[in-house]
């Protein structure tokens, strides 16, 4: 896949995937945004600090895929490389910990107990998909590359230092 069609199929895919479910079911249950922020002390900042940091994580991954994978994360067009640098040298899945993370960051914003319930029900379909689809998937398709990386590097925290391969 060329540079161009890696960026422009994994932008659709941004508006698709991620921006439906951390962008468009968390405005839904806060009757469009319209909630009032929380009264709770610090969990506006709390949850302005992880939409944001998590929405550029996000971002970053996205584009990993693109440039240096030169497919995106949609089944449909996988990445011709594993992808193992930037954001991937310290965990294996960082779009779901970043969509989550938006989640949990907005259901702090409003206070919503729907959005954390949300949250809960779409880390585990997250978790379901990735033990059940995407790691044999990649490891099929990768093989001792991929089994070298996933062995290194942790799926859902963050290692602190790189991972150099």
């Amino acid at each position: 896949m060329r540079t161009f069609s890696a960026i422009a199929g994994s932008a659709l895919f941004l508006v698709a995937a991620p921006g439906v479910v951390a962008g468009l079911v968390p405005w839904l249950l806060t009757d469009h945004y319209r909630k009032p922020l929380s009264a709770v002390p610090g969990f506006v900042a709390a949850g302005s600090i992880l939409v944001v940091g998590a929405a550029a994580i996000l971002l970053h991954a996205f584009a990993r895929f693109a440039i240096e994978g030169l497919g995106t994360p949609a089944p449909v067009a996988p990445t011709e490389k594993l992808v193992v640098g930037g954001i991937y040298r310290h965990m294996r899945n960082p779009m779901y910990v970043a969509v989550l993370s938006i989640i949990l960051g907005q259901a702090l914003l409003f206070s919503s107990w729907s959005v954390v319930v949300y949250g809960v029900i779409a880390a585990a379909a997250m978790i379901t998909f990735v033990k059940l689809y995407e790691e044999p998937t990649l490891a099929s398709r990768y093989g001792a590359e991929y089994e070298t990386y996933r062995r290194a590097v942790p799926g859902w925290l963050p290692r602190l230092t790189p991972w150099r391969g």
